[in-house]
């Protein structure tokens, strides 16, 4: 197991230096590892919520998003090419177009570090009261805080394996769902010929801008795909396999997310929205109408168990990047930049951002706290495309396929779906950015700003947080 130092690089138990690392992983490898931290139910939890403001259509959101994110999966594994020890957006652009921009990046993402326990918790809480709705959403919000933040204090983290075989029982479950619901089309829909269509286009409920604007919402689909560029130091023939890893993980999840959310359609057409009481958690209720209440209780304790994982999961990346801009001075150091003595966890941090998560349940709902999410990842995914773009076209010797064409139209669909956020969330990921800018200056003055920012990659996520964890429980290569 890897522990932090709080004065250099990673070291192992003993505080020796690691030896570099073997490259054992092989393309399978990496697309298992992206399977793993995608999830394969990742369209599931925002099914409702997307069919809700795109009028239906939730498939063609889920296709739409998976081309912006083929553009931007090529990007990623360009630029990990170029820096294959520091798979991080803020430090591509940071390094190839400005550090201020790079500091940015890295300040949006953090904004999605803070969001995504929060959205966990929302979803947690509500698929909670589907079991037990005598008990009060605000009993089961602050319950689900409360155990994340206290596996996190305690220094409780999943292992890979047990990552691994989350992702493989939550495949089976997909599978076994997806039966029932054939099942279900064949005997009771028992769609015509016009009906197979409509979960793609239905005339009577289609919008552009909505579908649009749920496009913006289902991209959260695909969140976590960058983090296979984070493996550039373990993998065999980096240079290939990054790239194709990324893309292929892309395309892989989009074909079986735009499978799921199609049966999906099919059963319950989206002729009248889900209400509010059901919107978070549509998916169980789709799966209790093709299969009772056994397949209604499995799908959500499934979904129930996968959240609480990427909950504990999330919150403690969150503390883990503050704990490394603290360190870098990118934010006070005494209080950010401090680890607890005797667990070795940056306990201020934890504790921090578990008051953020409980503030942030009772404020948001799924969605909005989804939107604005995406708001921050967009910025990261535009700036990704322009620093390949920048890198390749006019500063590498290097000649590669489509050079400016493929990060150009990278850029230009992510910030067409970006723009269409809903305008509640582009108010506020822009006042965060305005603190982040106001923070850059206070922290310059300091000593730290995105100069500083731009060295967390080297001093703390080389290896990737989990990455040799996770790669230890892979299939040998042969």
């Amino acid at each position: 197991m890897l522990q932090e130092s709080s004065e250099s690089g990673p070291t192992s138990a003993n505080q020796h230096p690691l030896p570099g690392l073997r490259r054992s992983l092989t393309l399978w490898h990496l697309l298992l590892y992206g399977t793993i931290i995608i999830q394969p139910t990742a369209p599931m939890g925002i099914y409702g919520v997307v069919s809700n403001v795109a009028g239906g259509h939730v498939v063609t959101t889920i296709l739409i998003a998976m081309v912006a994110m083929l553009f931007t999966a090529f990007s990623y594994g360009r630029m990990a090419r170029v820096y294959p020890s520091a798979g991080s957006a803020y430090t591509y652009v940071g390094k190839e177009l400005n550090p201020m921009l790079g500091y940015v990046v890295g300040w949006s993402m953090l904004m999605d570090y803070l969001l995504n326990p929060i959205i966990c918790a929302i979803w947690c809480s509500a698929a909670a009261q589907n079991v037990l709705p005598s008990v009060p959403y605000a009993a089961w919000a602050v319950a689900f805080v409360l155990l994340f933040t206290l596996l996190n204090l305690r220094g409780v983290k999943a292992s890979g394996r047990m990552n691994a075989w989350l992702a493989l029982g939550m495949s089976i479950v997909v599978v076994v769902f997806l039966a029932a619901a054939i099942r279900y089309i064949a005997l009771v829909v028992r769609p015509m010929t016009g009906q197979w269509l409509l979960p793609f286009y239905d005339p009577a409920t289609f919008s552009a801008s909505r579908v649009f604007r749920g496009t913006s919402i289902a991209v959260l689909t695909y969140i976590g795909f960058d983090g296979i560029s984070t493996m550039s130091e373990e993998v065999e023939n980096p240079r290939r396999n990054i790239m194709l890893a990324t893309v292929i993980t892309c395309l892989v999840i989009g074909i079986l997310s735009a499978i799921e959310v199609y049966a999906a359609q099919l059963v319950w057409p989206a002729h009248t929205p889900f209400p509010d009481s059901m919107v978070d958690t549509a998916y169980v209720f789709v799966a209790r109408r093709v299969g009772g209440t056994f397949m209604f209780q499995l799908l959500n304790a499934t979904l129930l168990i996968a959240n609480i994982g990427s909950g504990v999961a999330a919150q403690f990346g969150a503390a883990r990047l503050l704990y490394g801009m603290g360190r870098a001075n990118a934010l006070p150091s005494r209080i950010f930049g401090a680890i607890d003595g005797r667990n070795g966890i940056p306990r201020n941090n934890v504790l921090i951002v578990g008051a953020c998560t409980l503030l942030g349940v009772f404020l948001m709902t799924y969605q909005s706290g989804a939107e604005l999410l995406n708001f921050g990842a967009f910025i990261a995914f535009m700036g990704v495309n322009a620093a390949a773009l920048v890198h390749y076209k006019f500063r590498s010797q290097e000649k590669v396929f489509l050079a400016a064409t493929i990060p150009l139209l990278g850029f230009m669909v992510s910030a067409f779906i970006w723009l269409n956020l809903n305008r509640k969330a582009q108010v506020l990921g822009v006042v965060w950015i305005l603190i982040g800018i106001a923070f850059y200056y206070i922290m310059r003055r300091a000593g730290g700003g995105p100069e500083r920012l731009l060295q967390i990659d080297e001093a703390q996520y080389v290896p990737a947080a989990g990455n040799a964890e996770v790669a230890a429980t892979l299939p040998p290569s042969s």
